[in-house]
């Protein structure tokens, strides 16, 4: 077992908020009273908890209309009522009321992939008429995403939403929900535009003539020295919302690598398994025992939460700065204030699913390190993570059951290829629209908009990713968890046999070379 990690930060070293006066007045959740807001990607993880956080802390709005596609077989507004079954909606069902919420959130059918994003008429007027604030969360994330279908969902869609805007009558706010991973030449991104890569219309068009197989023979000279489709699609979607900056009060948001709730509604709650919740999940089931990464460097997490309300926080300071928009891009990032290295989150995930929190039905001992060097790397690959696969699908197959581990290995191969492209480089944010944001709040605003580092303590909060990921992603019951500690000793004792027989192994056949002839 390894020893617990050293590293917490002590709430010395942290913000904190003072008191809290009576007479404060909450002038973001002010901002919201009496609007209605249009919100593409609200059915998404991001998208999701910001619905939650709005009807949460500023009921006073008046509607929210979500984008929603018809999905099997299910209207609009039945998809809406599924999603507040999702205990991410629990709390505020309760303190709210699930009537009053299903009255405020309204589906507006549409799809950003439709010409004048498939909106009927009649729900277009009613947006016309109504809405004046708007968040473009819509996107896919895939990495891997074919460009062509990337074009029309990131940036052809975004291209949708800009027109849309300019024929409501009545906004004061467009919000495009960008990533701070979208110019990656950038090694140091500040909050201001960027050139594109291209010309994002002669790119839609492109995407419009050729065919999908026209498309994937030329992509990756499209991309060039970018690494994906996501990356390349999204900052050709900035470059149409900063032609439209002396049109339309719109503002580009730019979110990093979004991980779980740290603090509200559920601590830890999560919807998928992206990021650093897969990798928690893939090293504690151990099927994840190597990985290929500068094992000092870091990358830019920020909670999902934390980026819901500098989301909030940031459209509460454009609405009312009137003609005074002096920064139209705002990064919602970390590393400036906390940097936690890979070596530190493998150590610390390590340490919980050990520790604290076991995962069911563990493949292998979590055990493994990061390696600098790729053969180094590859080679353990073989060793710890393939050939025991091929043993464990060995031992399935002759038991007549199905075998998993190799394919799970394939996957997890294919998203090594994208994940080692951000964990070999290091970028750094400029936040200082976020410093500038935290000294305009009152106590009441920071509190319940919390957009800094306050009582962080990373041990509870991977704590709280792994329970939710064990409950909501895996079905796996509280009830378990000793069973799972049981599981986890038998496999620590199969561990330290396997190594035994390599390290035997490998020592007999030195001897008969060296010493038996």
């Amino acid at each position: 077992m390894t020893a617990k990690p050293k590293f917490v930060y002590e709430k010395d070293d942290l913000g904190t908020i003072g008191e809290v006066d009576d007479n404060e007045v909450d002038r973001i959740a002010e901002c919201f009273k009496g609007r209605s807001l249009f919100i593409t990607g609200g059915t998404g993880f991001l998208g999701k908890v910001l619905v939650e956080k709005l009807l949460r802390s500023c009921g006073g709005l008046k509607r929210i209309y979500l984008l929603i596609r018809p999905k099997k077989g299910k209207d609009p507004q039945e998809r809406i009522k599924d999603i507040f079954q999702n205990v991410l909606f629990d709390q505020v069902k309760q303190t709210r009321g699930e009537e009053h919420i299903l009255q405020q959130v309204v589906a507006i059918a549409g799809d950003v992939l439709s010409p004048g994003l498939g909106i009927s008429e009649e729900d277009l007027e009613t947006l016309r008429q109504e809405v004046s604030i708007v968040y473009h969360c819509a996107a896919t994330v895939r990495f891997d995403e074919p460009l062509r279908n990337a074009v029309f969902m990131n940036t052809r869609g975004t291209k949708y939403m800009l027109e849309l805007a300019q024929t409501l009558k009545h906004l004061d706010f467009f919000a495009y929900c960008s990533t701070a991973y979208c110019h990656l030449h950038v090694k140091t991104l500040y909050e201001k535009p960027y050139d594109p890569p291209a010309d994002p219309h002669k790119v839609m068009q492109a995407c419009e003539w050729l065919t999908d197989d026209e498309v994937a023979t030329i992509e990756r000279k499209v991309l060039g020295d970018i690494p994906n489709t996501y990356a390349y699609t999204k900052s050709l979607a900035e470059a149409l919302v900063v032609e439209k900056f002396e049109e339309l009060p719109a503002v580009i948001l730019r979110p990093s690598i979004v991980i779980p709730i740290w603090k509200e509604p559920i601590p830890g709650w999560t919807d998928n398994i992206n990021g650093p919740t897969g990798l928690l999940i893939g090293a504690g089931k151990g099927v994840i025992r190597t990985m290929y990464c500068n094992s000092s460097g870091y990358g830019d997490f920020l909670p999902v939460d934390v980026a819901v309300n500098g989301i909030l926080v940031a459209s509460w300071r454009n609405i009312t700065a009137g003609t005074d928009k002096t920064n139209r891009v705002a990064h919602m990032t970390s590393s400036n204030d906390i940097k936690v290295s890979w070596a530190e989150i493998i150590e610390l995930g390590r340490w919980v699913i050990e520790n604290k929190v076991p995962l069911n039905g563990v493949a292998w001992y979590p055990g493994g390190s990061m390696k600098s060097n790729y053969w180094v790397h590859f080679i353990c690959m073989v060793l710890f993570q393939w050939m025991p696969a091929l043993f464990v699908d060995a031992l399935l197959w002759i038991l007549r059951y199905p075998p998993v581990l190799c394919r799970v290995q394939n996957r997890i191969y294919k998203g090594f290829e994208v994940f080692e492209y951000y964990a070999n480089n290091v970028w750094n944010f400029d936040n200082s629209e976020a410093v500038k944001l935290r000294k305009l709040m009152n106590n009441k605003e920071r509190r319940t908009y919390v957009i800094e580092k306050i009582e962080l303590d990373l041990i509870d909060y991977f704590t709280n990713c792994v329970l939710c990921a064990r409950r909501l992603i895996l079905k796996e019951s509280d009830e378990s968890i000793p069973a799972a500690r049981r599981h986890m000793k038998v496999m620590w004792v199969v561990d330290k046999v396997y190594k035994g027989i390599w390290i035997f192994g490998i020592l007999y056949m030195l001897y008969r070379c060296f010493f038996a002839g």
